[in-house]
């Protein structure tokens, strides 16, 4: 008999929010604009800086999307990935900075997607005071309830809206009705 999975849900499976769909505004933030394909951990001073140049506001509900040309940088590799470039690659969030943790926290996200791996630097850079791998996925998943995406496509979207000088757009972005699952890959569209 085989072994039950020790990733099931039942009243969070992902089933739930295909059921409901997941819609709502849409907030790029284009880390790419301001670092280009440099490999850099993103912390609370330089995204706050970063929002500011660009006059991106997040408020409570929206989905944060972070464009970091990572998608574009493993699309560019035409179906021969180099391992050492990816790892080297674009900029990802600072998940042991404890000043982008709170800010999470306060701007009331509902979930924070990006085109690359896993949202946040990974491996995460050694500070004290958490000994999670990724804290900050720790701190959105387990402590918030803030959903996750990773490996979004957002290079178009993200020039489109840096040519309008816009940065917020209607978001559908339904996961697959998997009963029991705790993830799912998504079809986004951005309407704007």
């Amino acid at each position: 008999m085989p072994a039950k999975s020790t990733s099931h849900a039942d009243a969070l499976g992902i089933e739930n929010m295909a059921v409901k769909c997941v819609q709502g505004r849409g907030v790029m933030i284009d880390l790419h604009a301001h670092v280009g394909r440099a490999r850099t951990a993103v912390g609370y001073d330089q995204l706050m800086r970063i929002l500011e140049q660009d006059k991106v506001q997040v408020e409570t509900g929206d989905m944060v999307c972070l464009h970091t040309g990572f998608s574009q940088v493993l699309l560019d590799m035409r179906k021969k990935p180099d391992a050492h470039t990816l790892e080297n690659s674009c900029a990802a969030l600072d998940g042991r900075d404890a000043k982008l943790l709170q800010w999470v926290t306060d701007s009331g996200l509902v979930a924070l997607i990006a085109d690359n791996y896993a949202v946040e630097a990974h491996p995460a850079t050694s500070h004290a005071g958490t000994c999670a791998a990724l804290p900050l996925h720790e701190h959105c998943l387990f402590k918030l309830g803030v959903n996750l995406g990773e490996i979004w496509y957002l290079t178009e979207l993200a020039n489109w809206l840096r040519a309008h000088g816009r940065n917020h757009f209607l978001l559908t972005a339904p996961p697959l009705r998997l009963p029991g699952a705790v993830g799912s890959p998504a079809t986004p569209v951005a309407t704007v």
